[in-house]
């Protein structure tokens, strides 16, 4: 996974992989957070919007949401993550992935 090919989106990055646009959280959103202790992650299915609500997470510093970068189809989640949130707090921010978009809104 090269990270050049990472795109920062408010304390989101964006990946274009062959499975569709994969969202997670940056090093930096984790840093504000500090230790997440629960989130609610979108559902496999669901159709988002963009600025439309893509995960929110309560953590040791901040309850925060966050909103989707684009708009688009949930494929897949981090089923993972949805079981034990502390994954989003990895230090590899690859692994800190939320969610699979696909039919996006290229942004032009």
């Amino acid at each position: 996974m090269m990270a050049e090919n990472l795109k920062i989106i408010d304390n989101l990055w964006i990946l274009k992989t062959n499975e569709g646009y994969k969202i997670g959280l940056t090093n930096e959103a984790q840093e504000d957070l500090g230790n997440i202790t629960f989130a609610t992650m979108p559902k496999v299915g669901q159709t988002l919007k963009k600025g439309d609500s893509l995960i929110e997470v309560e953590a040791e510093k901040a309850v925060s949401e966050f909103s989707s970068p684009m708009g688009g189809t949930i494929v897949a989640i981090n089923e993972a993550a949805e079981q034990d949130p502390s994954v989003l707090d990895d230090a590899d921010q690859t692994k800190a992935w939320i969610a699979i978009l696909s039919d996006v809104e290229e942004a032009k």
